[in-house]
């Protein structure tokens, strides 16, 4: 009976493989975050690179697949604040770095834990 939770409790290759995926996704999303962060810091170069993520955000959501446009909507959002990082109106600015800050904190954090998940689904399997 023992030995049978255990195999219970093995998670499978695909699950694994998953989470491995995801972990790193939101790692790569939150150091994409960070860098276009500070991109947007810069003069004229933030305002061209905010808009064109925009656009690529605004292309992903037209994909049919859900989890395309879950990212669109990210990404879009993400270089929407970068443009409204580049106004001279202080709130607003204020408000839209921190808010990629936030975003670029909790997509590493996602990643994180799903590493942490994955790494502890391969020692269980071993």
């Amino acid at each position: 009976m023992n030995d049978m939770q255990k195999r219970d409790e093995i998670p499978s290759t695909s699950s694994l493989s998953k989470l491995g995926i995801t972990a790193i996704g939101y790692s790569a999303g939150g150091i994409f975050l960070f860098l276009l962060q500070a991109i947007s810091r810069l003069r004229g170069l933030g305002l061209v690179v905010g808009a064109v993520v925009c656009v690529v955000g605004i292309v992903s959501l037209l994909s049919k697949d859900p989890d395309d446009k879950k990212a669109g909507i990210v990404i879009a959002a993400a270089g929407a604040l970068t443009v409204l990082s580049k106004t001279n109106i202080p709130l607003i600015t204020a408000v839209s770095g921190t808010l990629l800050s936030i975003g670029a904190l909790g997509l590493l954090a996602l990643g994180i834990w799903n590493g942490i998940k994955f790494f502890f689904g391969l020692k269980k399997r071993s």
